[in-house]
């Protein structure tokens, strides 16, 4: 079964998708940590995500899994595992450039799609059920105010001990964030058709998860 969760930028998807695939016995597909796994591949490698004829033709078999080792995420590029070397800067600022190139999206497409054959998934994106599981059994359209997402995110930073936080900036990202993902050229950011809508705004994160797991649980 496959569980396809979209939504705009702090909804909560990440965190709602690795709850409701944690009680449902599901793999939770982080497709951001694919994203820097080809970016770690293209640092080792020496090569520029401007030479994208390069970025194809390097990328043509390598192979990203993901795996839960002891109930943590682990990921594997080419059989290693680079989990400890995704969240450096520099991989950051690598898989910010490299995931706008169209070949780098396809290799992952089918990818995520030959994780979604082989295992009951939980995926959570801007186009999951819209163009990467299309016919995934569930899709959800997870979203929230801007308002209500932007206090999450102030909040979020302000545990972290940042303290130049200005809230009203961050409303001002947030609402740039949609427009360009709802904007861009490829796979754009929007309901599926068929994707139930579930507005987070007023919800815990308890209740949105169980809202998901009741309707999984209709459709098995």
């Amino acid at each position: 079964m496959n569980i396809a969760i979209d939504g705009p930028a702090g909804a909560g998807k990440s965190t709602i998708a690795k709850k409701t695939a944690r009680e449902l016995g599901f793999i939770y597909v982080d497709t951001g940590a694919m994203y820097r796994a080809i970016a770690v591949y293209l640092i080792d490698n020496n090569i520029s995500p401007a030479d994208e004829d390069a970025v194809e033709k390097s990328i043509e078999d390598i192979s990203i899994v993901i795996k839960y080792e002891d109930g943590a995420q682990q990921v594997y590029l080419n059989e290693k595992n680079v989990t400890g070397s995704l969240r450096t800067e520099a991989v950051g600022n690598m898989a910010s450039k490299s995931s706008a190139l169209p070949c780098v999206r396809a290799k992952l497409l089918s990818l995520q799609r030959n994780l979604a054959k082989e295992y009951d998934v939980v995926m959570d994106g801007r186009d999951i059920g819209t163009n990467i599981l299309p016919d995934a059994e569930l899709k959800i359209y997870l979203t929230a105010s801007t308002d209500v997402r932007a206090r999450r995110r102030y909040a979020e930073l302000i545990d972290k001990g940042e303290s130049d936080v200005d809230l009203s900036k961050i409303e001002r990202d947030i609402e740039l964030r949609d427009r360009q993902d709802m904007e861009r050229e490829i796979a754009p950011l929007r309901q599926a058709e068929d994707a139930i809508l579930v507005d987070s705004s007023d919800m815990t994160i308890a209740q949105v998860t169980d809202t998901i797991i009741k309707l999984a649980k209709d459709r098995l």
